[in-house]
């Protein structure tokens, strides 16, 4: 996977030492081919490799926050929130989130972030289609195999999935795990859209306890820069405040 392609985030920055703190941490990435900081729009876009979720990982760090507003060009992101419809996580059912953008023609990156599953290797796929009414059950055939992933790395504080609904509570169970893997597929986003994508620990079944969710198209770089959203009249600041009290981390 040699694909680069541009993320533009928006962070809360307020000085020439917020730069240079974010400067000091995203300078050494390997796989970010350059960043770009803008105090007065606060606003870091990248050009590079990497997963969205490391960057934003990175720029957490520094004790400032980050909100994706956009990645790839113009019609080639998409997204999928994955959830569980087994009635033992209802009360938790966000587990997975997956971002997806394209980098060329049948070339696209996934960046598939699970938290919340027992241990174990698990079998991504994206399905015909995206009917949810009997949850992954009611997905339909194959229609892309993706490489398994690892989910190996026990859930904490930092591993909570950055989706509604997603709870803030670190489990206390032994079998809470989460994972992270980057997905290529030789495939166009305009084919995925109204799919779903799911997540079994059968490699070629489908059960009623695999993650699924639907894939809708996202905004590419600088197509979403608004401030105040139109529907709530809040700050994009205030609705991160709303969500992180649902759950929402990162």
């Amino acid at each position: 996977m040699t694909g680069s392609f541009d993320i533009v985030f928006a962070v809360p920055m307020e000085c020439q030492s917020c730069v240079d703190s974010i400067t000091k941490t995203l300078k050494p990435l390997q796989g970010l081919n350059s960043f770009d900081i803008n105090l007065r729009d606060k606003v870091v876009t990248t050009n590079g490799s990497l997963p969205p979720s490391q960057i934003v990982r990175a720029i957490q760090s520094t004790g400032k926050d980050a909100i994706i507003r956009g990645t790839g060009q113009p019609d080639s992101a998409a997204v999928c929130i994955l959830e569980s419809f087994d009635a033992k996580d209802s009360h938790q059912p966000v587990k997975g989130l997956a971002r997806i953008v394209s980098v060329g023609n049948n070339d696209l990156f996934i960046d598939l972030t699970v938290n919340g599953l027992p241990k174990g290797t698990y079998y991504p796929s994206i399905r015909q289609s995206g009917n949810l009414s009997n949850g992954a059950l009611s997905t339909g055939g194959l229609f892309y195999q993706l490489a398994p992933v690892e989910v190996n790395t026990k859930s904490s504080s930092s591993t909570i999935i950055p989706s509604l609904g997603a709870s803030d509570e670190v489990s206390n169970a032994n079998d809470s795990y989460a994972g992270q893997s980057f997905l290529h597929a030789n495939l166009n986003i305009n084919e995925l859209i109204g799919r779903s994508v799911i997540l079994s620990r059968l490699k070629e079944e489908t059960a009623s306890d695999s993650l699924c969710g639907v894939i809708a198209r996202s905004a590419g770089i600088w197509e979403n820069n608004k401030e105040v959203c139109s529907c709530s009249g809040k700050s994009v600041w205030q609705e991160r405040a709303d969500v992180l009290s649902k759950g929402l981390a990162v």
